[in-house]
């Protein structure tokens, strides 16, 4: 069986995109990382964390954790803790390109993998209006980054180099090919 180390409601719509049979187990990892690892490497460090904590509990199945992290001009720009946080990190990507990291691992008897994905995303010049108006939907509150490139974050976006899918939280091709052969096979329809 395949288990989620995430509660993440993007992860789980991406696998049953996938079509993929699983459940989700969150992990309760300390998510506190050594000071000295760079903030390209912390994605990798904490699906890691998250994946082996979960596979502790459950030797016998494939345990998938992910983690992400949009990094701009060397700062992280994790979830906005107030709509003037949200305000502040989307005018300071507004015209300029980013980096989003996300990490995986997945971790089974069989084998233990992780990787990271980078994605460069280039936003438009936004208006403060735009921005304000953005906020007010409330999309931004729960988003690394204050934006969800699957939802209304999508219109500030002019280009991608990378995975569409990590951005959202998990390479989803990425992914299915590293899992075992036992885990990849579609859900049955009902």
């Amino acid at each position: 069986m395949l288990i989620l180390a995430s509660e993440s409601l993007r992860r789980r719509q991406l696998l049953e995109l996938a079509g993929l049979e699983f459940r989700c187990e969150p992990s309760h990892v300390d998510e506190s990382v050594p000071e000295e690892l760079a903030a390209e490497d912390v994605p990798e460090y904490l699906a890691q964390k998250k994946a082996e904590d979960v596979w502790k509990a459950h030797p016998d199945d494939v345990v998938l954790g992910a983690d992400t992290l949009v990094v701009f001009e060397g700062e992280t720009l994790g979830k906005p803790h107030s709509d003037e946080e949200a305000y502040e990190m989307l005018r300071s990507l507004s015209g300029q390109v980013h980096h989003v990291y996300t990490g995986v691992a997945i971790q089974s008897r069989e084998k233990t993998v992780s990787f990271t994905s980078v994605t460069k995303v280039e936003f438009y010049d936004l208006t403060d209006e735009e921005i304000r108006t953005y906020i007010a939907t409330g999309e931004p509150r729960d988003k690394a980054g204050a934006y969800a490139i699957q939802g209304k974050g999508s219109l500030f976006i002019k280009r991608i180099h990378g995975d569409y899918y990590a951005v959202m939280g998990l390479p989803l091709a990425e992914v299915v090919r590293h899992l075992p052969e036992s885990v990849r096979k579609p859900a049955r329809q009902a």
